[in-house]
């Protein structure tokens, strides 16, 4: 069993962000690794690789068996500065291929598979304990229960349904907000079958952001990291 991330007594001070698609889990996430000086480490974005990595080499991802079957030679790397953020496979830098539409609608399909997960958990961890940095935020889903379930600073960030797609459609110039909330919901149903984010677990923090503007959702998060005993204690 890999070892939670934060025994070691220098580990990094992880936090950990989960919610729902749309939530803002990145924008925030990496506003606030940079106010902190942590590191920023965006999970979706593996699941998102290894979906653009199976697309490329023309794999079904609906097929469990065809996705763990590329997972074999799924070389990948990202960068943990939020200032320089990027996204590999191979030599391939994916950065921006894994936002196109048809990776969004491949992922969930890639991210179901257990063993996937127990993969990508193992990797996490691995990124965040050799990331030599004092902190690092990490966002995703199952991230406060599963990657880090006892980080010093578990948060559950969410919106209401309406404005998660209000705000994914103002990024994206290639979809109408309908399409993008259809989107929205078909993601969010499918990864509730392998996935809670929608419900804090016990110790979680809930920051929800509906009628908080992003400078006000980065604010309340931040304060949530203040709070905590152990960034208190100067970590």
């Amino acid at each position: 069993m890999t070892e939670p991330l934060t025994h070691a007594p220098d580990a990094p001070v992880v936090v950990a962000v989960d919610g729902p698609a749309g939530s803002g889990k990145s924008s925030v996430s990496k506003a606030v690794a940079r106010r902190r000086g942590y590191g920023y480490l965006d999970t979706g974005a593996a699941y998102r690789a290894l979906a653009w990595h199976a697309l490329d080499r023309g794999a079904d991802t609906s097929d469990s068996s065809a996705v763990v079957e590329v997972l074999g030679d799924f070389d990948y790397a990202v960068s943990l500065d939020p200032d320089a953020f990027w996204v590999r496979v191979g030599a391939t830098d994916v950065t921006a291929a894994i936002r196109e539409p048809r990776v969004t609608d491949a992922v969930s399909g890639v991210a179901r598979i257990p063993f996937v997960r127990q993969a990508a958990t193992t990797l996490f961890r691995r990124l965040v304990a050799e990331s030599g940095r004092r902190g690092v935020v990490v966002e995703g889903r199952d991230i406060t229960t599963v990657v880090a379930p006892d980080a010093p600073v578990r948060i559950l960030l969410t919106a209401a349904e309406e404005v998660r797609a209000a705000r994914r459609s103002a990024e994206t110039s290639e979809q109408d907000a309908a399409t993008v909330a259809a989107s929205l919901q078909r993601r969010d149903a499918a990864d509730a079958t392998v996935s809670e984010f929608m419900t804090a677990a016990d110790g979680v923090e809930v920051v929800d952001s509906t009628d908080l503007d992003f400078d006000g959702t980065v604010a309340a998060v931040l304060a949530v990291i203040t709070n905590a005993p152990e960034v208190r204690l100067g970590r």
